[in-house]
């Protein structure tokens, strides 16, 4: 009995420390992120995600934004956003291409060391999404959710595809909108001005990756402003300030735009085209990938001829001219475009239960957003509001254009704070029967 007390006594204190070492753990933002990178990294490398297929010259390694990042590591400049010799273009924004094109230097035009390094990029920006994923999910519900939150964020297959597979803004648009989303939830606790010197800065960054992510400006900026002035705190300094360094960011390169094509254009040109993508003869509310100059020879050589702006602005007549005849089928069709953005859009595929199983899945966790966000507002929970306005204004350029999957992508931490809110407080609600309970022990 002497001897078995104290092995008794032993296995308590470990058992002790390891669920001290696993709470550590749990809750630390540090373990969150080196596990996420973990997985990520050890995907890319298990799943040989870096050995792109060099077909059609290399085109999926990251399509537009690898062609001009080789472009400028060529040393041609900005330009060639589709292969060809095309010259100067404003088609995509201007930060991942030049990461991309930094890349390129180091460790080889479209080689695999570059492939890995900027997908193990990609995986830093979506590990390090977990640190504001959990302070804005601690902010707005509880430690509860946030924990869950960050470790779903971290542990999902999904999460992580986009990441280990598309050289592409996609991860740096999600941590972006995300320290966005907390920053501005947080304003108020925050006194003078580098706070609003963040604020600026960081929507600057986000606006030369990304610029559909400016949607969300408006009201964040709003939310910062109303929240501050329900304290009586002042904010016209800040907001000033903050105005100031988001244009100091876009402005030159606004100026370089108008420069080499004589004309104002903010950040990117492409959006006639784009839209002409998902408007016109035969649009059924995805995009018509055989108009794309990469898939369609006679496109290419229209581009090639007229030139960037003279191109997209032909597009945009011929997508205007197409709405305009038909506004109820226009309405449809954004419908129809709102529908595939939430449920995803129809998909082709060899084995069609599994396309319909994917779907499903991404019709799930959009449901689960939906009602995870009303019964956010319902509860009047601090920073729902902030919550409905940016899933009000960032998808809706993609009503009108043509939805994709990977578009959902940026706002996918704010869903997963929501959805994993909905389940928690269902486990919440609904206890488990402490009988069936006590029977099982």
């Amino acid at each position: 009995m002497t001897s078995i007390r104290p092995l008794a006594a032993d296995r308590e204190r470990v058992l002790t420390r390891l669920a001290g070492a696993w709470e550590r753990i749990r809750t630390s933002q540090f373990w969150m992120v080196a596990i996420a990178l973990f997985l990520r990294v050890g995907w890319i490398v298990a799943g040989h995600t870096y050995k792109f297929k060099p077909a059609d010259n290399n085109f999926s390694f990251g399509w537009e934004m690898g062609r001009i990042g080789a472009a400028i590591a060529a040393g041609r400049g900005f330009s060639d956003p589709f292969g060809d010799l095309t010259g100067p273009t404003a088609w995509e924004p201007p930060l991942y291409p030049y990461l991309t094109a930094g890349v390129f230097h180091f460790f080889g035009i479209y080689s695999h060391a570059s492939a890995f390094v900027l997908l193990t990029i990609n995986s830093i920006f979506s590990a390090l999404t977990c640190i504001p994923i959990f302070l804005a999910a601690r902010r707005i519900f509880s430690e509860k959710v946030a924990v869950g939150s960050a470790w779903t964020w971290a542990l999902l297959p999904y999460v992580m595809f986009w990441c280990t597979r598309w050289v592409w803004e996609t991860s740096l648009s999600a941590l972006l909108l995300a320290v966005i989303f907390w920053l501005a939830l947080t304003m108020a606790d925050r006194d003078g001005l580098k706070p609003w010197l963040w604020f600026g800065l960081l929507w600057g960054i986000a606006a030369l990756n990304s610029t559909v992510l400016i949607a969300f400006l408006p009201a964040s900026g709003w939310w910062a402003w109303y929240c501050r002035a329900r304290l009586r705190k002042p904010s016209l300094a800040g907001v000033l300030l903050a105005s100031v360094i988001f244009v100091a960011c876009v402005a030159p390169w606004t100026a370089r735009n108008y420069r080499t094509f004589g004309k104002f254009i903010f950040i990117r040109d492409n959006f006639g085209a784009e839209l002409r993508l998902g408007n016109g003869k035969g649009a059924d509310g995805t995009w018509m990938q055989y108009l794309h100059p990469t898939q369609d020879l006679y496109a290419m050589r229209q581009y090639t001829s007229m030139g960037e702006l003279p191109y997209i602005e032909m597009r945009q007549r011929q997508a205007l001219d197409y709405i305009e005849a038909d506004y109820p089928r226009f309405a449809v069709l954004c419908l129809k475009r709102f529908i595939y953005f939430w449920a995803g859009p129809p998909r082709l595929a060899q084995v069609w239960w599994l396309s319909q199983v994917k779907n499903s899945l991404f019709l799930a966790s959009s449901v689960l957003m939906f009602w995870g966000l009303f019964r956010a507002l319902r509860q009047c929970r601090p920073g729902a509001w902030l919550l409905f306005w940016l899933i009000l204004l960032y998808p809706a350029i993609y009503y009108v254009v043509f939805p994709g999957q990977r578009y959902r992508h940026p706002i996918e931490p704010e869903m997963t704070i929501l959805g994993v809110y909905l389940l928690t407080e269902a486990g919440e609600r609904f206890p488990a029967d402490p009988a069936h309970e006590s029977s099982r022990k």
